[in-house]
């Protein structure tokens, strides 16, 4: 190494100052500004968050997705009512946790051609109907119907869903406006609004709709 000409006591400063800003193994940082601990530390605390998070986000995902399956029954059977003129009845067994769909023709009710309805469907074997509230008539067990009417109008009805941790989802339909509310909370029971006959005829459907009927020489063990 060739010097130029510096005196000795500025070269030694010189060595000095450069040995004092050289980096040792523990002022080792990132890019960042973040040490290699401080790094794998977040790293832990994360993957702890996630195994704590994780499974009851999928757990709840199990339930909801059953919900939003649900609602689109509903959106369904409300619209092959209107366009086709023709009733229907959507049958649950709360004990069984099964449902199915019926056309209504007079006093009668037959299956419907689709085939996705040629037999009842089931719930996921972790949730379960709890409680099914057809206007202001509250049930626990047995079985239910809510009727499609041709003019698009659902029977207001709420419905409960648990899965197996007991957590809770509801639907409610609300017969006026056709909307239906999902929540994790238990609702409150509807209004008993105030119809007029004049609506009340055209709000009929072809069959007395009501709670726990039975479809004749169908599905009878359900």
């Amino acid at each position: 190494m060739i010097e130029l000409g510096l005196p000795s006591d500025r070269r030694e400063q010189g060595r000095q100052l450069s040995c004092t800003v050289r980096p040792g193994p523990r002022l080792l940082r990132s890019s960042e500004g973040f040490t290699l601990l401080e790094m794998l530390i977040a790293l832990f605390l994360l993957a702890g968050v996630v195994a704590i998070v994780l499974p009851r986000i999928v757990l709840d995902e199990d339930l909801r997705s059953t919900g939003r399956k649900l609602v689109g029954v509903l959106r369904t059977l409300q619209g092959l009512a209107a366009t086709g003129q023709t009733p229907l009845k959507l049958y649950m067994d709360l004990d069984q946790g099964t449902y199915w769909a019926m056309i209504v023709e007079g006093k009668e009710e037959r299956i419907p051609l689709d085939p996705g309805w040629k037999t009842p469907r089931s719930l996921p074997g972790s949730i379960r109907f709890t409680e099914v509230s057809i206007g202001q008539d509250k049930r626990f067990s047995g079985r239910v119907s809510v009727s499609f009417f041709t003019n698009g109008r659902i029977e207001p009805v709420t419905l409960y869903l648990m899965d197996s941790k007991n957590n809770l989802l509801a639907l409610a339909v609300d017969s006026l406006t056709g909307g239906i509310r999902v929540s994790d909370e238990r609702l409150d029971p509807p209004p008993n609004r105030i119809i007029p006959d004049r609506v009340k005829i055209l709000l009929k459907a072809g069959t007395q709709a009501g709670v726990g009927g039975a479809a004749r020489g169908v599905f009878p063990n359900q």
